[in-house]
């Protein structure tokens, strides 16, 4: 490994490979709770052995080929606000800082279309574009921890996404550095019809293909009005049939949040009545598109039994989505938390919700198993499962928290539901990937990855079960 670093500093520089132990303490993980749980216990991970910052693609490009040469791994890292594990390091390793690859390429307002390195950070590349009355329209809850890159890796939905679309709907082109070093850029093009889209191959691939070093985005001007709108329903399942049928119309608020009773009683206890479910539906656009969508999605709900509530709990949403408390805090009260996201079909999405719900309040020393819905398509919609757990006996912290995850993805594939919809695989989910994509889908991705990285030499341990799994 010291061979790698000294090579490392003589092609970029000094300053670009640190080897100083704070430094390489930040990017020794993510935010996963159970890293968090093991630095509370003691089991902080090794870290990387060095960072290296590379200034450009063609220093990530070199980067890249020392780790093949030397057979040194190399672990991509963002923003660091992942949490599923996508970033661990365990084991002898480089962390490839992208912090440097930061700010704008190009912008384009006749195309709608801006350019930014990957490791720009999503909030400031949003204020960018919004100086010129653009919007990204991507507004994950940690925008302003995360890069476009990352967003890219981990197959990212943003808050306004029922509208706007995912990642992958405003991806319009990128530029990568494969496992050997060889730049890959995507043709800036509305659409193509020449072979397998590129794109798809880095989108969700989590650092194991390759490091993402620009991400172009379309655009669109910055809305002209903007109103929200609620309504509470007697249960979740009526809501979610509420939120089916104003879509199925084409209806596209860019946010439609449906609370189940628990999360609406304790969120938003002043909006909504008790026992009932809180639908928060966000209308952005021209003036009168917005007044259009409000009065068409008010007569969709109230059709299904909504009742109107006050719409000042969409701004009360507005005003603290981002605000989220540390892990430590809870763990210190004895208390693991998390959230788990999915997706389902329209006939499935309840009884994934039921289930799951059900198995969690079996878990020792459950205190919240509840849950909300908040990106929605024609043919279904996501589930956001939160669990907090204090089991009696402290060091059982770990085990709890594997349990509350197990139980949940289990309960969601035997309802046919997707077990992951915008955080990715990445260790906690990496073992039921099969009952995702099936054996031959796993066999698939393996073959894709030894094609292009046959030592396992990027991000290795993420997305992909162990060889001795199917």
């Amino acid at each position: 490994m010291s061979e790698t670093v000294e090579r490392l500093r003589r092609e970029l520089g000094e300053a670009a490979v640190s080897i100083e132990a704070s430094v390489r303490a930040e990017h020794a993980r993510d935010w996963w709770m159970l890293s968090e749980i093991d630095d509370f216990e003691g089991r902080a991970p090794v870290g990387p052995t060095a960072v290296v910052s590379p200034g450009s693609t063609e220093e990530v490009a070199a980067v890249l080929r020392i780790a093949r040469e030397t057979s040194t791994p190399i672990v991509p890292y963002g923003g660091g606000s992942g949490v599923c594990g996508g970033v661990r390091i365990d084991r002898p390793a480089i962390a490839l800082s992208t912090r440097r690859l930061a700010g704008l390429v190009e912008l384009s307002d006749r195309d709608l279309l801006a350019t930014f390195r990957a490791g720009t950070m999503g909030g400031d590349a949003e204020r960018r574009v919004q100086e010129d009355g653009l919007t990204i329209g991507h507004w994950p809850q940690s925008i302003e921890l995360s890069t476009v890159g990352g967003w890219v890796a981990t197959r990212a939905a943003g808050q306004y996404s029922t509208g706007y679309g995912n990642i992958e709907e405003l991806l319009f082109g990128l530029e990568a550095v494969l496992p050997d070093g060889t730049i890959v850029r995507t043709r800036s093009t509305p659409r193509a019809s020449a072979g397998p889209d590129l794109r798809q191959l880095f989108l969700g691939s989590e650092g194991t293909l390759g490091v993402v070093t620009e991400a172009t985005f379309s655009l669109r001007p910055l809305p002209e009005a903007s109103q929200g709108s609620a309504f509470s329903f007697a249960d979740f399942g009526a809501g979610l049939d509420a939120i089916r049928q104003l879509v199925r119309e084409g209806w596209r608020p860019p946010v439609v949040r449906l609370y189940d009773e628990a999360e609406s009683a304790r969120s938003f206890g002043a909006y909504c009545p008790e026992g009932r479910a809180l639908l928060l539906l966000l209308h952005e656009g021209m003036e009168a598109a917005v007044a259009a969508e409000r009065a068409g999605c008010a007569v969709r709900a109230e059709a299904a039994g909504g009742q109107p509530a006050p719409a000042e709990a969409v701004q009360d949403w507005l005003g603290h989505r981002n605000r989220v408390p540390g892990f430590r805090e809870f763990l210190e009260k004895g208390i693991v938390v998390d959230t788990i996201e999915i997706g389902a079909t329209w006939d499935r999405v309840l009884p994934v919700y039921e289930a799951v719900t059900r198995s969690l309040r079996e878990v020792e020393g459950i205190l919240i198993a509840s849950g909300h819905s908040s990106h929605s398509y024609r043919s279904g919609t996501n589930l956001y499962f939160t669990f907090l757990a204090r089991p009696e006996d402290p060091s059982r912290l770990s085990e709890i928290y594997r349990e509350c995850w197990r139980r949940t993805i289990d309960a969601t594939i035997s309802q046919g539901g997707g077990i992951a919809h915008h955080h990715g695989i990445g260790r906690i989910r990496r073992d039921a990937l099969p009952s995702e994509i099936g054996a031959s889908g796993v066999a698939l991705l393996r073959a894709v990855k030894r094609a292009l990285d046959p030592d396992d030499l990027l991000n290795p341990g993420v997305l992909l079960p162990d060889e001795d799994r199917p």
